[in-house]
Protein backbone atom coordinates (compact mmCIF):
# COMPACT_ATOMS: atom_id res chain seq x y z
CA UNK A 1 0.00 0.00 0.00
CA UNK A 2 2.93 2.30 1.25
CA UNK A 3 4.49 1.69 -2.24
CA UNK A 4 1.54 2.24 -4.42
CA UNK A 5 1.01 5.58 -2.95
CA UNK A 6 4.77 6.19 -3.38
CA UNK A 7 4.02 5.57 -7.02
CA UNK A 8 0.92 7.79 -7.34
CA UNK A 9 2.53 10.87 -5.64
CA UNK A 10 5.36 10.34 -8.07
CA UNK A 11 3.04 10.08 -11.04
CA UNK A 12 1.57 13.60 -10.10
CA UNK A 13 4.34 15.21 -8.88
CA UNK A 14 5.68 14.60 -12.78
CA UNK A 15 2.45 15.24 -14.14
CA UNK A 16 2.74 19.01 -12.63
CA UNK A 17 6.12 19.45 -13.32
CA UNK A 18 5.28 18.96 -17.36
CA UNK A 19 2.20 21.26 -17.02
CA UNK A 20 4.74 24.25 -17.42
CA UNK A 21 6.95 22.71 -19.51
CA UNK A 22 3.58 22.22 -22.21
CA UNK A 23 2.76 25.51 -21.63
CA UNK A 24 6.45 27.17 -21.87
CA UNK A 25 6.15 25.27 -25.51
CA UNK A 26 2.99 26.49 -26.62
CA UNK A 27 4.30 29.97 -25.95
CA UNK A 28 7.86 29.71 -27.59
CA UNK A 29 5.20 28.55 -31.06
CA UNK A 30 3.50 31.24 -30.52
CA UNK A 31 6.43 33.66 -30.15
CA UNK A 32 7.92 31.63 -33.76
CA UNK A 33 4.73 32.34 -35.44
CA UNK A 34 3.94 35.91 -34.66
CA UNK A 35 7.58 36.53 -35.54
CA UNK A 36 6.76 34.90 -38.97
CA UNK A 37 3.87 36.57 -39.84
CA UNK A 38 5.13 39.57 -38.98
CA UNK A 39 6.98 41.14 -42.39
CA UNK A 40 3.37 40.15 -44.13
CA UNK A 41 1.14 41.64 -41.29
CA UNK A 42 3.43 45.01 -41.45
CA UNK A 43 3.09 45.45 -45.07
CA UNK A 44 -0.43 44.37 -44.98
CA UNK A 45 -1.09 47.34 -42.13
CA UNK A 46 1.23 49.62 -44.06
CA UNK A 47 -0.13 49.25 -47.51
CA UNK A 48 -3.52 48.04 -47.04
CA UNK A 49 -5.01 49.15 -43.65
CA UNK A 50 -3.64 52.87 -43.58
CA UNK A 51 -4.45 53.80 -46.82
CA UNK A 52 -7.69 52.15 -46.66
CA UNK A 53 -8.75 54.52 -43.82
CA UNK A 54 -6.83 57.62 -44.76
CA UNK A 55 -8.86 57.28 -47.90
CA UNK A 56 -11.94 57.14 -45.70
CA UNK A 57 -10.75 59.80 -44.03
CA UNK A 58 -10.40 61.91 -47.05
CA UNK A 59 -13.64 61.17 -48.67
CA UNK A 60 -15.31 63.54 -45.65
CA UNK A 61 -12.64 66.38 -46.80
CA UNK A 62 -11.99 68.91 -49.12
CA UNK A 63 -8.51 68.50 -49.96
CA UNK A 64 -6.69 69.31 -53.19
CA UNK A 65 -2.70 68.11 -51.80
CA UNK A 66 -1.54 71.91 -52.74
CA UNK A 67 -3.48 73.71 -49.77
CA UNK A 68 -4.98 72.01 -46.58
CA UNK A 69 -7.50 70.00 -45.58
CA UNK A 70 -10.77 71.36 -45.16
CA UNK A 71 -13.68 68.95 -43.22
CA UNK A 72 -16.77 69.09 -45.59
CA UNK A 73 -18.62 66.43 -44.23
CA UNK A 74 -21.28 64.72 -46.46
CA UNK A 75 -20.96 66.83 -48.96
CA UNK A 76 -18.59 64.77 -51.49
CA UNK A 77 -21.24 61.85 -50.90
CA UNK A 78 -23.64 64.63 -51.53
CA UNK A 79 -22.19 65.87 -54.94
CA UNK A 80 -21.84 61.99 -56.59
CA UNK A 81 -25.67 62.44 -56.63
CA UNK A 82 -25.62 65.25 -59.46
CA UNK A 83 -22.19 64.00 -61.13
CA UNK A 84 -23.49 62.61 -64.41
CA UNK A 85 -19.89 61.12 -65.44
CA UNK A 86 -19.66 59.10 -62.65
CA UNK A 87 -23.44 57.45 -63.29
CA UNK A 88 -21.69 57.64 -66.94
CA UNK A 89 -19.04 55.45 -66.20
CA UNK A 90 -21.47 53.44 -64.28
CA UNK A 91 -23.16 52.39 -67.22
CA UNK A 92 -20.36 51.53 -68.73
CA UNK A 93 -18.71 49.37 -66.59
CA UNK A 94 -22.28 47.91 -66.78
CA UNK A 95 -22.67 46.69 -70.15
CA UNK A 96 -19.12 45.67 -69.98
CA UNK A 97 -19.54 43.57 -66.94
CA UNK A 98 -22.93 42.28 -68.63
CA UNK A 99 -20.89 40.91 -71.70
CA UNK A 100 -17.50 40.59 -70.31
CA UNK A 101 -18.34 38.15 -67.50
CA UNK A 102 -20.03 35.55 -69.44
CA UNK A 103 -17.75 35.40 -71.92
CA UNK A 104 -14.61 35.18 -69.69
CA UNK A 105 -16.17 32.11 -68.20
CA UNK A 106 -17.22 30.28 -71.29
CA UNK A 107 -14.43 30.72 -73.21
CA UNK A 108 -11.84 30.12 -69.83
CA UNK A 109 -13.70 26.94 -69.59
CA UNK A 110 -13.96 25.72 -72.76
CA UNK A 111 -9.94 26.44 -73.14
CA UNK A 112 -9.31 24.57 -70.26
CA UNK A 113 -11.67 21.53 -71.84
CA UNK A 114 -9.70 21.77 -74.77
CA UNK A 115 -6.05 21.58 -73.06
CA UNK A 116 -6.64 18.84 -70.65
CA UNK A 117 -7.03 16.68 -73.45
CA UNK A 118 -4.32 14.07 -74.23
CA UNK A 119 -3.26 15.01 -77.68
CA UNK A 120 0.11 16.02 -79.60
CA UNK A 121 1.05 19.52 -79.15
CA UNK A 122 -0.80 20.32 -76.01
CA UNK A 123 1.67 21.64 -73.87
CA UNK A 124 2.14 24.53 -76.70
CA UNK A 125 -1.44 25.23 -76.52
CA UNK A 126 -1.24 25.52 -73.07
CA UNK A 127 1.65 27.99 -73.23
CA UNK A 128 -0.08 30.05 -75.98
CA UNK A 129 -3.36 30.81 -74.35
CA UNK A 130 -1.57 31.80 -71.10
CA UNK A 131 1.00 33.51 -72.16
CA UNK A 132 -1.16 37.00 -72.32
CA UNK A 133 -1.73 36.76 -68.77
CA UNK A 134 1.98 37.58 -67.76
CA UNK A 135 2.21 40.54 -70.33
CA UNK A 136 1.73 44.01 -68.74
CA UNK A 137 -1.40 45.52 -69.59
CA UNK A 138 -0.42 48.61 -70.53
CA UNK A 139 2.28 47.31 -73.09
CA UNK A 140 -0.62 44.57 -74.86
CA UNK A 141 -3.09 47.61 -74.68
CA UNK A 142 -0.10 49.34 -76.63
CA UNK A 143 0.30 46.93 -79.03
CA UNK A 144 -3.55 46.93 -79.64
CA UNK A 145 -3.52 50.21 -80.10
CA UNK A 146 -1.79 49.51 -83.51
CA UNK A 147 -4.03 46.70 -84.64
CA UNK A 148 -7.28 48.95 -83.90
CA UNK A 149 -6.37 51.38 -85.88
CA UNK A 150 -8.88 52.47 -88.46
CA UNK A 151 -6.31 53.72 -91.13
CA UNK A 152 -3.03 50.89 -91.13
CA UNK A 153 -4.33 48.63 -88.90
CA UNK A 154 -3.19 45.16 -89.09
CA UNK A 155 -6.87 44.10 -88.40
CA UNK A 156 -8.89 46.61 -90.50
CA UNK A 157 -5.57 45.39 -93.08
CA UNK A 158 -6.72 41.95 -93.33
CA UNK A 159 -10.60 42.18 -93.50
CA UNK A 160 -9.98 44.55 -96.19
CA UNK A 161 -8.14 41.56 -98.38
CA UNK A 162 -11.81 39.89 -98.22
CA UNK A 163 -13.47 42.90 -98.89
CA UNK A 164 -14.45 44.04 -95.97
CA UNK A 165 -14.31 47.72 -94.56
CA UNK A 166 -13.35 47.51 -91.06
CA UNK A 167 -14.95 50.00 -89.01
CA UNK A 168 -13.18 52.93 -86.81
CA UNK A 169 -12.57 50.59 -84.30
CA UNK A 170 -11.54 52.98 -81.46
CA UNK A 171 -13.39 56.26 -82.72
CA UNK A 172 -17.03 54.87 -82.35
CA UNK A 173 -18.32 53.82 -79.05
CA UNK A 174 -20.00 50.92 -80.20
CA UNK A 175 -16.52 49.32 -81.46
CA UNK A 176 -14.81 50.80 -78.85
CA UNK A 177 -16.58 48.75 -76.15
CA UNK A 178 -15.99 45.94 -77.97
CA UNK A 179 -12.60 46.62 -78.09
CA UNK A 180 -12.11 47.10 -74.39
CA UNK A 181 -13.49 43.65 -73.46
CA UNK A 182 -11.88 42.24 -76.52
CA UNK A 183 -8.88 43.08 -75.30
CA UNK A 184 -9.62 42.53 -71.71
CA UNK A 185 -10.80 39.05 -72.96
CA UNK A 186 -7.66 38.39 -74.05
CA UNK A 187 -5.31 39.53 -70.75
CA UNK A 188 -7.28 37.60 -68.60
CA UNK A 189 -8.97 34.00 -70.06
CA UNK A 190 -5.14 32.38 -69.55
CA UNK A 191 -5.18 32.77 -65.82
CA UNK A 192 -8.78 31.64 -65.43
CA UNK A 193 -7.91 28.42 -68.06
CA UNK A 194 -5.62 27.24 -65.51
CA UNK A 195 -8.09 27.56 -62.41
CA UNK A 196 -10.55 25.56 -64.62
CA UNK A 197 -7.66 22.98 -65.54
CA UNK A 198 -6.94 22.55 -61.67
CA UNK A 199 -10.53 22.36 -61.05
CA UNK A 200 -10.82 19.93 -64.32
CA UNK A 201 -8.31 17.78 -62.79
CA UNK A 202 -9.80 17.45 -59.36
CA UNK A 203 -12.96 15.57 -60.85
CA UNK A 204 -13.03 11.94 -60.63
CA UNK A 205 -12.64 9.91 -63.10
CA UNK A 206 -14.78 7.21 -62.54
CA UNK A 207 -17.57 9.66 -63.28
CA UNK A 208 -16.45 10.07 -67.03
CA UNK A 209 -16.00 6.08 -67.17
CA UNK A 210 -19.26 5.73 -65.82
CA UNK A 211 -20.73 8.08 -67.86
CA UNK A 212 -19.25 6.31 -71.24
CA UNK A 213 -20.37 3.04 -70.30
CA UNK A 214 -23.84 4.30 -69.97
CA UNK A 215 -23.32 5.81 -73.20
CA UNK A 216 -23.01 9.52 -72.55
CA UNK A 217 -21.59 11.79 -75.44
CA UNK A 218 -18.51 13.91 -74.85
CA UNK A 219 -21.37 16.76 -74.94
CA UNK A 220 -23.25 15.20 -72.40
CA UNK A 221 -20.20 14.78 -70.31
CA UNK A 222 -19.39 18.51 -70.55
CA UNK A 223 -22.62 19.10 -69.60
CA UNK A 224 -23.62 16.76 -66.68
CA UNK A 225 -20.41 16.09 -65.14
CA UNK A 226 -17.86 18.96 -65.41
CA UNK A 227 -20.10 21.94 -65.54
CA UNK A 228 -22.18 20.98 -62.19
CA UNK A 229 -18.41 19.28 -60.13
CA UNK A 230 -16.75 22.81 -61.54
CA UNK A 231 -19.49 25.04 -59.71
CA UNK A 232 -17.06 25.85 -57.11
CA UNK A 233 -14.27 26.65 -59.60
CA UNK A 234 -16.93 28.97 -61.35
CA UNK A 235 -17.94 31.15 -58.41
CA UNK A 236 -14.28 31.80 -57.80
CA UNK A 237 -13.75 32.43 -61.30
CA UNK A 238 -16.90 34.70 -61.66
CA UNK A 239 -15.92 36.14 -58.41
CA UNK A 240 -12.48 37.09 -58.92
CA UNK A 241 -13.93 38.14 -62.91
CA UNK A 242 -16.39 41.07 -61.67
CA UNK A 243 -14.17 42.87 -59.20
CA UNK A 244 -11.97 42.94 -62.39
CA UNK A 245 -14.32 44.61 -64.69
CA UNK A 246 -15.38 47.01 -61.98
CA UNK A 247 -11.82 47.72 -62.08
CA UNK A 248 -11.06 48.46 -65.93
CA UNK A 249 -8.37 51.29 -66.11
CA UNK A 250 -5.37 50.08 -68.19
CA UNK A 251 -7.00 49.34 -71.32
CA UNK A 252 -9.50 52.33 -71.25
CA UNK A 253 -6.87 54.53 -70.71
CA UNK A 254 -4.25 53.41 -73.73
CA UNK A 255 -6.84 52.36 -76.21
CA UNK A 256 -9.59 55.05 -75.99
CA UNK A 257 -9.10 57.75 -72.66
CA UNK A 258 -12.86 57.64 -71.97
CA UNK A 259 -14.00 57.79 -75.55
CA UNK A 260 -15.20 58.52 -77.57
CA UNK A 261 -17.78 61.24 -75.61
CA UNK A 262 -16.66 59.07 -72.11
CA UNK A 263 -18.19 55.90 -73.80
CA UNK A 264 -16.01 53.62 -72.43
CA UNK A 265 -14.73 55.59 -69.69
CA UNK A 266 -14.54 53.35 -66.39
CA UNK A 267 -14.92 54.16 -62.84
CA UNK A 268 -11.41 53.73 -61.90
CA UNK A 269 -10.81 55.71 -64.67
CA UNK A 270 -12.89 59.03 -63.45
CA UNK A 271 -11.66 58.11 -60.36
CA UNK A 272 -7.56 58.89 -61.48
CA UNK A 273 -9.01 62.05 -63.61
CA UNK A 274 -10.61 63.38 -60.68
CA UNK A 275 -7.70 62.32 -58.19
CA UNK A 276 -4.51 63.25 -60.15
CA UNK A 277 -5.89 65.43 -63.04
CA UNK A 278 -8.45 67.45 -61.19
CA UNK A 279 -6.42 67.47 -57.66
CA UNK A 280 -9.78 66.78 -56.52
CA UNK A 281 -8.55 63.92 -53.64
CA UNK A 282 -11.21 64.30 -51.34
CA UNK A 283 -13.77 63.90 -53.88
CA UNK A 284 -11.89 61.06 -55.26
CA UNK A 285 -11.75 59.64 -52.19
CA UNK A 286 -15.72 59.47 -51.68
CA UNK A 287 -15.93 57.51 -55.46
CA UNK A 288 -13.50 55.10 -54.76
CA UNK A 289 -15.32 54.43 -51.50
CA UNK A 290 -18.48 54.05 -53.14
CA UNK A 291 -17.11 52.06 -56.20
CA UNK A 292 -15.44 49.67 -52.74
CA UNK A 293 -19.13 49.06 -51.98
CA UNK A 294 -20.18 48.34 -55.14
CA UNK A 295 -17.78 45.60 -55.51
CA UNK A 296 -18.54 44.33 -52.24
CA UNK A 297 -22.54 44.49 -52.98
CA UNK A 298 -22.09 42.59 -56.35
CA UNK A 299 -19.87 40.10 -54.81
CA UNK A 300 -22.35 39.27 -52.18
CA UNK A 301 -24.79 38.94 -55.01
CA UNK A 302 -22.55 36.58 -56.40
CA UNK A 303 -22.24 34.62 -53.88
CA UNK A 304 -26.23 34.66 -52.81
CA UNK A 305 -26.60 33.52 -56.44
CA UNK A 306 -24.14 30.35 -56.27
CA UNK A 307 -25.46 28.83 -52.88
CA UNK A 308 -28.70 28.88 -53.43
CA UNK A 309 -27.82 26.75 -56.49
CA UNK A 310 -26.45 24.32 -54.88
CA UNK A 311 -28.91 24.49 -52.28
Amino acid sequence: MKLNKINRIQESALSLDSVPKKSSFNRYQSRAAYFLIAPTLILFIVFMVIPIGMAIFLSFTNYDIISSMEWVGFDNFKRLIDDAILWQTFRNVGVLTLFFVPLMIIISLLLAVLVTQPFRGVTFFRLAFYMPTVTSAVAASIVWLWMLNSEYGLINQMLSYVGIAGPAWLSESGPAMTSVIAVTLWLGVGGNMIIYMAGIKGIPTQLYEAAKIDGASAFKQLIYITFPMLRPTTLLVSTMTIIGALQIFDQAYVLTQGGPANSTKTIVYHIYTTGFEQLQMGYASAQALVLTITILIFTAINFKINQSKDQ
